[in-house]
């Protein structure tokens, strides 16, 4: 009974099984390492972390504390239990001086035979003998004291003979031992075939989950590498641009320089000839000889001193480099529009948005596919918690929300029932009849009725669409430019609306799905996303 009771201690709740490498939450209980890292995996999406015996909530992964002693309590248990189960067996009752095990058990004589004893045994029909067991006493009626030979079918219950005569299972249906023995295997081995097959099937989607994950992360690491490399091309051509632009300046600069510097000395020349001929004049002028005036041979030449600085500052204007104000900003300009249209090449791409469900948000009539694509209207509840995050009417959220660039993501929906398919901001309300998309200011929605009429809805006010479409639907986004837009998926491409609006929100897909009434059956409705 010690034992018992200590194994009931030593058990995981998770896994039923006696712990291995246990580990303990802030809460107190402990669970296998494996066990409960498992659950805290699934909790990951809804924010919140809860422990699976009290429930106490934590709001960040609690960090998991290895029990030391508890692991050592654990592995020496199991050891014992090894130890015991090696050297435990059921011996001949009638070998007192040395146990010798026994071949098979006398339910009559509530007593265990080796092949000694078993031919010496009596040989008549109430001396019903089995397999060796410990628990002989339970092969009896515990009222009569009579083997159990018949099984009770109504009440589900082995009795003795007297049980079926004159007790309270007398007029019951009963059937032998043996038959219902033979027939509750077969029961058994049907649904035992059935688990098989339900594990093979649960192998296979975890293999399929398994390599959806390594293509995630093959994906990340593919995208952190191209964003990484994208990067430092950015910094190779900022510092490229950097060198040319400052070798650009000092060559302007110099070119500038060597230019005003030879005009400075030409006017310098200029300069020294105008003084020397200044003070020719005045010696001239201070001169009382008209005779040595008139004669002078150095004003043969003499000029108009307007006319020739007039002359002169034509030509000079004419001929001036620019000034130092004029530096020739447009070829640095150029080279910086250069250098940016390089770098908006490689970041701003346009592409299909890779767009999955997020169950958390999901109604509970809407079934949610394996790889979190479809959406499909449901009879069966779902049954998941109720939550802030989860629509009360049948609509389901992507994960990813856009802040910016340019986005586009095709929806195939089902060619009958009714369905909308729309983008919404996170704030949308997930209660009532306003929590619709299409119906409130934080929505945008593109829908189908049952009689294959379409049109677009936003805030509540409904645009009918005049043309019948497909059920292939594109949805485009442009979050800088604030346009929302609906197209067909036909050759060519045909438009059917754009919503234009300033975002101020992340912007999510939707999808709403629900099951309608005609006035011949119910018509059920589901939404691919298929890009």
């Amino acid at each position: 009974m010690a034992s018992i009771d200590l194994r009931d201690e030593l058990l995981c709740s998770i896994c039923l099984s006696t712990f291995k490498d246990p580990v303990m939450l802030r809460c107190g209980h402990n669970f296998c390492r494996v066990c409960i890292g498992r659950v805290l995996d699934t909790q990951d999406g809804s924010g919140v972390y809860s422990c699976p015996d009290c429930r106490e909530e934590f709001w960040v992964r609690p960090e998991l504390m290895r029990n030391i002693n508890l692991h050592n309590v654990a592995e020496r248990f199991l050891i014992t239990q090894q130890e015991q189960e090696k050297i435990t067996g059921i011996c001949c009752t009638y070998c007192v001086d040395s146990p010798v095990p026994a071949v098979r058990s006398c339910l009559h004589c509530e007593a265990s035979l080796c092949d000694k004893h078993l031919r010496v045994h009596s040989k008549s029909p109430e001396h019903v003998l089995s397999d060796p067991s410990t628990s002989l006493e339970k092969r009896k009626c515990s009222v009569h004291e009579k083997i159990l030979e018949y099984y009770c079918t109504e009440d589900a219950a082995c009795i003795c003979v007297f049980c079926s005569l004159a007790g309270e299972h007398r007029g019951h249906r009963v059937e032998m031992l043996d038959e219902a023995s033979k027939k509750k295997r077969e029961k058994l081995r049907n649904v035992l075939q059935k688990l098989i097959i339900k594990r093979e099937e649960t192998e296979e989607r975890v293999g399929s989950l398994e390599e959806r994950r390594k293509k995630a992360q093959e994906k990340a690491a593919g995208e952190a590498e191209r964003v990484t490399a994208l990067c430092t091309d950015i910094r190779r051509r900022v510092d490229d641009l950097e060198k040319k632009v400052l070798s650009e300046i000092s060559r302007q600069e110099k070119e500038e320089s060597l230019s005003l510097s030879a005009l400075i000395h030409r006017l310098e020349i200029k300069k020294d000839e105008l003084s020397r001929k200044m003070r020719h004049i005045e010696e001239l002028c201070n001169m009382t000889d008209p005779l040595t005036v008139l004669q002078d041979p150095d004003t043969g030449d003499l000029f108009d001193p307007e006319e020739e600085v007039g002359d002169e500052d034509t030509g000079r204007h004419d001929k001036q480099p620019h000034d130092g104000d004029d530096l020739d900003v447009a070829v640095i300009s150029h080279r910086l529009c250069d250098v940016i249209s390089g770098i908006r090449s490689g970041i701003y791409v346009e592409g299909p948005a890779d767009i999955l469900l997020d169950v958390t948000t999901a109604a509970n009539n809407v079934l949610i596919s394996d790889d979190l694509k479809t959406a499909t209207w449901t009879r069966e509840n779902q049954k998941r918690p109720e939550t802030a995050e989860r629509f009360q009417g049948n609509q389901v959220m992507s994960r990813r929300g856009f802040t910016s660039g340019r986005h586009y993501w095709d929806v195939e929906g089902s060619r009958s029932g009714v369905w909308r398919v729309g983008m919404c901001y996170p704030s949308i309300d997930r209660r009532g009849r306003q929590s619709l998309i299409g119906d409130n200011n934080k929505s945008w929605s593109l829908g189908r009725r049952y009689n294959n009429q379409y049109s677009v809805t936003h805030n509540s006010e409904v645009i009918q669409l005049p043309d019948k479409i497909s059920s292939r639907v594109r949805i485009c986004l442009d979050y800088e430019a604030g346009q929302l837009s609906f197209y067909e998926l036909c050759d060519p491409i045909r438009h059917l609306h754009t919503f234009t609006a300033t975002f101020s929100e992340p912007l999510h897909a939707v999808l709403y799905v629900v099951r309608v009434h005609t006035d011949w059956c119910y018509i059920e409705s589901s939404l691919k996303i298929i890009t």
